[in-house]
């Protein structure tokens, strides 16, 4: 009976709730986001960049979103889910190595220190703690149920960061982009009212007619 607690709506419930419903939102928010960002024109880059630095956010919110379904349904024991959670942390721990191998591989950005934590190292070791609370789970350790709620908010995480910090890089390139274009459009504009154009200052005035003898 003390097994099963931690699975009642009263012990998890509200948890779930809460880290099921954000993940959704923000999985919608997502496509949205990406919606206006490529009719803006601010989208650019090869599909490697692309699936190493946005598809991942929606990977990790429907993972977040997916765990809080599994300890959401009414399981009769520990077995099920922890196989279930298992599972999923697998298929997101091979799926983070997929993501650090396109990161490496696409040349349209650069990734610093900040990216290799939150897009490679925090996914791969948030899916390692499923794979590891999911299997201690399914042999009837019910404190690994801290662990599985830890990794799963901390997918959450890194999707809302993610998705900022790709948010945030494009409209600061929109912004270089647009004040290099008005700089370039300056250098381009011919002079103002109060000077001569500067085809005008190269005419040479015609030489005075000789004076007449008397």
């Amino acid at each position: 009976m003390n097994e099963t607690a931690p699975f009642t709506p009263q012990a998890w419930g509200n948890f779930y709730v809460i880290v099921g419903s954000s993940a959704g939102a923000l999985t919608g928010l997502q496509f949205v986001v990406l919606t206006l960002i490529t009719e803006a024109g601010m989208l650019r880059g090869a599909g490697d960049t692309l699936a190493a630095f946005a598809s991942p956010n929606v990977v990790h919110f429907c993972t977040a979103l997916l765990v809080s379904a599994i300890f959401s349904a009414p399981w009769d024991g520990l077995g099920p889910p922890g196989v279930a959670v298992a599972i999923v942390g697998v298929c997101g721990f091979i799926y983070s190595v997929a993501v650090l191998r396109r990161a490496m591989r696409q040349r349209d950005y650069k990734p610093v220190l900040e990216d290799w934590t939150w897009h490679a190292a925090l996914p791969m070791l948030a899916y390692a703690a499923l794979v590891h609370a999911g299997t201690q789970l399914a042999r009837g350790s019910t404190d690994t149920l801290y662990i599985v709620g830890g990794a799963t908010l901390l997918l959450v995480f890194i999707g809302i960061h993610n998705a900022w910090d790709t948010v945030a890089y494009v409209t600061l390139e929109r912004a270089r982009a647009e004040r290099a274009k008005a700089a370039r459009a300056a250098a381009e504009r011919p002079a103002s009212h109060g000077g001569a154009p500067a085809a005008a200052k190269d005419i040479v005035p015609p030489a005075p007619p000789p004076a007449r003898s008397p």
